[in-house]
């Protein structure tokens, strides 16, 4: 390409660039839907954000489970609102998982919200704060590292308040972390390794959601507590041959498969994928495959699950 010709291209490519929208990719069905925010891990190679999900009732953002790395970005793309949020859960405190909770309620700022968001977090463990701790660490008004965000404790200086409960990963009943407007949310400990973590369950009447975040798949409660439903999450964050640290922080293909397999939800979504998980995904679901006959669906970032696509099958 001629100079002249190659500089008006790129003028007319930053004149595109300047005057283009992003596309909201909101779900079509949003009376009861999970959404993927992000659908990667802790490592960059995976091109993706990293975990978080929205759950859509009744027309709205309701419920926000974890806010790692890139979620901020996909929670405005997916079209979702901090205004709307009735409760945020998180599973545990590994960076990929919470690193941007801090800028998306610094949102706040931006409109009138009094009533309070409801967030829960697994009790301190090993070398991991509870959920009260992470805040304190984060925005307590004397020492915390975005000090300016104290406003969060009690709805002052622009912002909202919220409510923190810390739950105990350790108990074998799940314990009722929000109840309202139809919705019921539990959590429960799953085995990480030795890192605090939590699995919520979202029941309505209109189906039954279950979320689990990083888990080797070890505590038979788990079973008990997925037990009736519709879509179940599960991260696919190894291949089968992986190594024994590996092992002992996540489910190979075929722990998860036994799981589903015993479970029997409507519907499998796999998330929490890596590069490597990637190019061996054909490999890892026919395993699940060989326990698990029903749906399986490979989960991307914004990629949604109606309850009434599930319901109508």
């Amino acid at each position: 390409m001629k100079q002249p010709l190659k500089a008006l291209a790129i003028a007319l490519g930053l004149t595109l660039g300047a005057n283009c929208h992003a596309i909201e990719l909101k779900p079509v069905d949003t009376d009861f839907t999970l959404q993927i925010l992000g659908s990667g891990g802790p490592i960059s190679d995976d091109l993706r954000a990293s975990s978080g999900e929205i759950v859509w009732w009744k027309g709205k953002s309701r419920i926000m489970i974890d806010a790692g790395g890139g979620v901020y970005l996909r929670f405005g793309q997916a079209g979702a609102k901090l205004e709307d949020l009735d409760f945020m859960g998180i599973t545990h405190f590994h960076t990929d998982h919470v690193n941007d909770m801090p800028a998306l309620l610094k949102g706040g700022y931006f409109f009138e919200r009094e009533k309070a968001l409801e967030i829960s977090g697994p009790a301190a463990g090993s070398a991991f704060p509870s959920l009260n701790g992470y805040f304190a660490a984060n925005f307590d008004p004397d020492h915390g590292a975005y000090a300016y965000l104290a406003g969060l404790y009690d709805g002052t200086d622009g912002l909202f308040p919220v409510n923190l409960t810390d739950v105990d990963y350790q108990s074998t009943v799940p314990t009722v972390v929000y109840e309202k407007d139809g919705l019921k949310i539990t959590a429960l400990g799953i085995p990480h390794g030795d890192v605090p973590c939590l699995a919520y369950r979202i029941e309505s009447e209109e189906g039954v959601m279950v979320i689990s975040a990083d888990q080797n798949g070890s505590n038979p409660a788990f079973l008990d507590f997925a037990r009736g439903a519709d879509i179940m999450m599960m991260p696919m964050a190894i291949h089968e041959q992986a190594d024994g640290v590996s092992t002992f922080m996540h489910a190979k293909p075929s722990v998860i498969g036994e799981i589903a397999k015993e479970i029997n939800p409507k519907m499998l979504v796999l998330n929490h994928w890596m590069g490597l998980g990637l190019k061996r995904k054909s490999e890892s679901i026919k395993i699940v495959r060989e326990y698990y006959d029903g749906p399986i669906m490979s989960g991307r970032d914004l990629a949604s699950f109606p309850m009434s696509a599930v319901k109508e099958k």
